[in-house]
């Protein structure tokens, strides 16, 4: 049985390269943001859609790339967790931001698809919003088996603190995600995902790596990383070094901004601005500087190997790269989505039909 999926919000592809992975046949991926194109393009060798997704035709979708009786229809996407974070949560307005109406339109498209499976991965606060229980709701009501979780990343071998909403739906009968692989105190540590690449000081650009990069901190916050503590945060530090915002009492709450990683234990979780080090616990273990482009992805667990940019020694936007790399769903979480799917497959239609 020939099994195909379609992600919407594909960003850079680590939704759809994990699946990928997992034996699953990726066919499109769909994204307003066209400067993921590339990456998309070079790594999971699909079509790249850039386009506004509530402007897609889910008809179309269907007849461009599902036309086969024989083919199992899967639709997964991340829609931009903005809107349901919890900082975002604290806006009274946030209800009429656009981006907060993409989930329904997710709904628009898993409706006039009228595929089988459906997966979706966003910010855990999703699950306590009306509007992801309207989202089951009408999953159900279409037939769907709906099952979700909320997942900490490194109980699946990922080496970075994240915790995602994974929500798996299907006809074909009860779904779930596949049984957790690892156990604290043997999760994936910073050290095991990043530890084996070379030293590069501040503002230097590794030599035989252009993406092991960082950004040349200011005089202050050189002074600042140096007398921070791997977990530790700015109390470690001399007043002068301090912040205005350090003495009051909300200042408290950000004790990992200007923060310093550990080896031994999985890294944060990766943001946007990862490559600054004022923006959370991103300065390095035991080098005075913040992540470089490459310490990301591997922490988000992109191969060495995957292709961001066409020429990775001309110039280019750090700012997109950190956009890009933040955004991603974590190539191992695709990839736990994807051998869920196909177990459920195997389950629900017996393994003499061979799934590619």
């Amino acid at each position: 049985m020939k099994i195909s999926a379609i992600d919407l919000f594909c960003g850079i592809g680590g939704l759809s390269y994990g699946m990928k992975k997992a034996g699953i046949r990726m066919v499109a991926g769909i994204d307003i943001d066209d400067t993921c194109e590339y990456a998309y393009k070079a790594n999971v060798k699909a079509d790249f859609i850039a386009q506004n997704i509530a402007k897609l035709n889910g008809k179309q979708l269907k007849k461009d790339y599902w036309s086969d009786d024989d083919r199992v229809k899967i639709l997964v996407g991340c829609a931009p967790c903005q809107p349901f974070s919890s900082h975002t949560n604290k806006n009274k307005h946030r209800k009429k931001g656009n981006r907060w109406r993409l989930l329904n339109e997710f709904v628009r498209l898993i409706d006039e698809t009228g595929c089988d499976i459906v997966s979706m991965e966003n910010v855990p606060n999703l699950s306590n919003q009306k509007i992801f229980e309207d989202f089951i709701n009408f999953l159900e009501s279409k037939k769907y088996h709906v099952s979700y979780s909320n997942v900490y990343c490194p109980e699946f071998g990922i080496p970075q603190k994240r915790r995602r909403l994974v929500l798996l739906a299907s006809r074909f009968g009860k779904i779930e995600l596949i049984p957790s692989t690892h156990e604290d105190p043997h999760f994936v540590t910073t050290k095991e995902a990043i530890g084996h690449l070379p030293p590069v000081q501040s503002g230097e650009i590794c030599k035989t790596d252009p993406l092991h990069r960082t950004t040349k901190l200011t005089d202050l916050n050189l002074k600042r990383i140096k007398a921070s503590k791997p977990n530790g945060s700015w109390l470690d530090w001399d007043e002068e070094l301090r912040l205005a915002c350090h003495s009051r009492e909300s200042g408290d709450s950000y004790k990992s901004v200007y923060g310093r990683m550990t080896w031994n234990e999985p890294a944060p979780t990766i943001t946007t601005q990862f490559y600054n080090y004022g923006t959370g616990r991103f300065g390095h273990p035991t080098q005075d500087r913040a992540l470089t482009v490459r310490e990301a992805a591997l922490l988000q667990t992109f191969p060495a190997d995957y292709k961001f940019i066409e020429d990775e020694h001309e110039d280019f936007q750090l700012t997109n790269l950190g956009v890009h790399i933040g955004n991603a769903v974590p190539v191992e979480l695709g990839f736990v989505i994807g051998k869920s799917i196909r177990s459920h497959i195997r389950k629900h239609h017996g393994k003499k039909n061979k799934t590619r």
